[in-house]
């Protein structure tokens, strides 16, 4: 479990030189299923973009990193199954070691889904927290209604039988001249976030509505780069004591750069009496009990710290959504009342929290 959360294999890591551990997003599915143009499609990138920066990771699945200047995703492709002379059995193991999320991904008119259902039953056999989303794509390809929901069915109940659950299922139109406006696209990010919430927050689609909002998307990157360093450090026992902090303190002195803000003293307290003191104890009492709780042998190591590194994500993200909120208010001379900034804090805690979705 605790590989999973750091998303690394209990063997070898995808890479020594990884300062952020990516959460890892597994597209499994049939040569031609459509799992390229889906990560065009998620990331907004053009096929050549997506195609010139995978790069080979095990002997027969390559890894694409999102975005490429600043990852905080990995997105995982293993090579089609179903081709002649392919033992997918290695590579299958491999790269479930490694997972946060599966994205099963099947073609609407390719009925011969077998091998993948296969794949899917070995793979939840095995690792039995795996959260997988069924993807069925080439809805285009079939014209008529009534035979494309027969094939819908048809896949759906194959792979929730190799899945032994029922999994959330998106359809989508995948051609690659329309990756960047896809239909089905917004539910299958909303399915996303709910199965591997730093993956989710990421690729879903601005919908800012408001200036405050649209200026926060300028910034939602540097936000969940330093929750994603929080979810790593909050993992470890004792470390995450001083590290999330200081992490967190950082994230503050950034965020205040970008807005034109200097954050000194002033402003610091002006954030903390708004923000509340009820949120800022309650959050340091949880924060002990998660420090206290991995140091028990055994579930503190797993459980335990599952838990602390969800939460140090969420409460980073929080207090960064929080933070650029007030900033933002503050550099248009018109600071938030205790409410709304605690709305604000909150709503992003809920939405970035595995436990809340």
């Amino acid at each position: 479990m605790l590989n999973k959360i750091l998303g690394r294999s209990k063997s070898q890591p995808f890479d020594q030189t990884d300062e952020v551990v990516l959460p890892i997003v597994w597209l499994l599915g049939k040569t031609g299923a459509g799992k390229s143009s889906l990560v065009c499609a998620l990331t907004d990138q053009s096929d050549v973009e997506v195609g010139n920066g995978f790069k080979s990771c095990t002997r027969y699945a390559n890894s694409y990193d999102f975005p490429p200047e600043l990852p905080l995703v990995r997105f995982l492709d293993t090579r089609g199954l179903g081709e002649a002379g392919y033992d997918p059995a290695q590579d299958l193991e491999a790269c479930r070691d490694r997972s946060h999320a599966l994205l099963v991904v099947c073609r609407l008119n390719d009925p011969v889904q077998g091998m993948v259902a296969d794949a899917l039953a070995d793979i939840v056999r095995q690792d039995k927290s795996m959260r997988a989303i069924l993807v069925l794509t080439g809805k285009d390809l079939i014209t008529d209604l009534d035979a494309q929901e027969r094939a819908r069915r048809a896949i759906t109940a194959q792979m929730n039988r190799a899945a032994r659950q029922e999994l959330p299922v998106v359809t989508l139109t995948l051609a690659p001249s329309e990756a960047k406006d896809v239909e089905g696209l917004d539910e299958l990010s909303r399915h996303l976030l709910g199965v591997l919430p730093a993956a989710g927050l990421l690729l879903e689609k601005n919908r800012a509505s408001d200036a405050e909002q649209i200026e926060f998307q300028n910034h939602k990157r540097c936000v969940l780069s330093y929750a994603s360093v929080a979810l790593t450090t909050g993992v470890a026992p004792v470390v995450g004591i001083a590290a999330v902090p200081a992490t967190q303190l950082k994230m503050l002195h950034e965020l205040g750069r970008r807005y034109g803000v200097k954050w000194d003293r002033r402003i610091g307290v002006a954030f903390l009496s708004t923000m509340g003191l009820g949120i800022g104890a309650r959050y340091a009492t949880n924060f002990a009990l998660r420090e206290i709780t991995k140091l028990v042998p055994v579930y503190g190591q797993t459980v335990g710290a599952a838990t602390a590194g969800a939460i140090s994500f969420a409460s980073t993200y929080a207090l960064g959504r929080a933070a650029s909120y007030f900033l933002f208010r503050n550099a248009n001379g018109s600071l938030p009342s205790e409410d709304e900034l605690r709305k604000v804090y909150q709503r992003a805690f809920n939405r970035s929290s595995d436990e809340a979705n």
